[in-house]
């Protein structure tokens, strides 16, 4: 066996056992991705879905968008799926600013035109957090602010950072990543929800929210659903940097959020 076909077996043989970690409690079908850096690290990526059913985040987007939120995806090396490539997957990859990536396998996307590559060995996972560790208010919101000038926002220029405080050291980022198809656009909040389930870390219980520019900025529609389905009894620390900082729960932004449970319930 080639070096290159080992590296891509072993990338299979790992989104197989990350599918114990995807949230799929309406569809029950996990769906895991793996994405290999140069270095041979590599960040997963699992199915998240949501009750409400288009809010659902796709294993491959929710690599890509750690990736983005790691400062990591200018090393792309390739990217592996626990099932064949889709349509609509394709389509997200090929329009990634990191390209060219190409197909080598109905699973697998490689850098490089024509795919035909050598690929790094594959090593250690990635880290999912920042080295940081936040006791006052004050620094997660400062923190928060430089994790907000990683967001991609070459169309609306508008930079969202999010940093899920979880336990000690352990801070996980998050920001807004843009795609040249907007319904394939992910947010900062629920950019850092999808890598604390594909990362299986506890639920985070404070989080930041940074928005540098807009000084009535509020987590939208759809980040207040996945926070009131994923991370419920969080604090929440706002800043929009020229107004002062507010603090509020995740039930305060949702009130009689739908949590799908009547769906659950369906024999």
């Amino acid at each position: 066996m080639s070096p290159r076909a080992s590296t891509l077996d072993s990338l299979r043989s790992r989104a197989e056992d990350l599918l114990s970690r995807a949230y799929v409690p309406f569809s029950e079908t996990p769906t895991a991705a793996v994405l290999l850096l140069d270095d041979g690290r590599w960040i997963p990526g699992v199915r998240v879905e949501s009750a409400s059913y288009s809010l659902t985040i796709p294993a491959l987007l929710n690599a890509y968008t750690t990736a983005v939120a790691l400062e990591r995806s200018a090393s792309i090396a390739a990217f592996v799926l626990s099932r064949s490539f889709r349509r609509e997957e394709a389509l997200y990859v090929e329009d990634l600013p990191q390209g060219p990536f190409e197909p080598c396998a109905d699973d697998a996307w490689v850098q490089g035109a024509g795919g035909g590559g050598s690929l790094p060995s594959m090593k250690a996972r990635h880290p999912p957090s920042l080295n940081a560790s936040i006791g006052e208010a004050e620094e997660g919101i400062q923190a928060v602010r430089r994790v907000a000038q990683r967001a991609h926002v070459p169309a609306s220029g508008y930079p969202v950072g999010a940093l899920f405080d979880i336990q000690d050291t352990l801070c996980v980022p998050g920001v807004n990543v843009e795609h040249p198809d907007w319904a394939r656009i992910l947010c900062a909040e629920r950019n850092a929800l999808g890598t604390v389930q594909s990362y299986a870390l506890p639920t985070p219980h404070r989080l930041y929210l940074t928005c540098r520019d807009d000084p009535d900025a509020t987590p939208c529609g759809a980040c207040r659903q996945l926070l009131a389905e994923l991370a419920p009894e969080a604090t929440l620390w706002m800043d929009r940097h020229s107004a002062p900082h507010e603090r509020s729960s995740v039930s305060a932004l949702l009130p009689g959020s739908f949590r799908g449970q009547a769906l659950l319930d369906v024999s």
